[in-house]
C-alpha cells in the first residue's frame, strides 16, 4: 500500500524557514514524481514543486523560485523528499500536501504541476506564517 507522509509544518515569523518532509513508502515504481502542493483557506490548490525520480529534474512555481528547494534521499523502500521553504512569506500560509504521479515526469519548464496527474496523496501538513 501507498503511504505518503507529511511532516515539518509548524508556525514561522516572516522571514523565517521550515523543512517539509515527505516519507514516501510501499511502491516499486521505477519512474515517478513526487510533488508538493499547497492549499490556502479560501483558494485553490497550487502546485508548488516537484522532482522526478529518473532523471532528477525539478520543478518549482514562479511564487517560490529561488525561495524554496526540493531534494530527496532514497533509501530501503522509503524515499523522502524534502521542501526546505526559505524566506517565507504570509502567503506561503496553507496546508502543504506532498502527492506521486506513477510512470509521469514533470518539466522543469512547465507552466504548472497539474494535480490530476498525481494518483496518491498525502494527509496535509500546515504551515502558517506570521508577518
Amino acid at each position: 500500500e501507498v503511504q505518503l507522509v507529511e511532516s515539518g509544518g509548524g508556525l514561522v515569523h516572516s522571514g523565517g524557514s521550515l523543512t517539509l518532509s515527505c516519507a514516501a513508502s510501499g511502491f516499486t515504481f521505477d519512474d515517478y514524481v513526487i510533488g508538493w502542493f499547497r492549499q490556502a483557506p479560501g483558494k485553490e490548490r497550487e502546485g508548488v514543486s516537484s522532482i522526478n525520480s529518473g532523471d532528477g529534474n525539478t520543478y518549482y512555481a514562479d511564487s517560490v523560485k529561488g525561495r524554496f528547494t526540493i531534494s530527496s534521499d532514497n533509501a530501503a523502500k522509503t524515499e523522502t523528499v524534502n521542501l526546505f521553504m526559505g524566506n517565507l512569506k504570509s502567503e506561503d500560509t496553507g496546508v502543504y500536501y506532498c502527492a506521486l504521479a506513477v510512470n509521469k515526469k514533470v518539466s522543469p519548464g512547465s507552466m504548472g504541476l497539474p494535480a490530476v496527474i498525481f494518483d496518491y496523496w498525502g494527509q496535509g501538513t500546515q504551515v502558517a506564517v506570521s508577518s
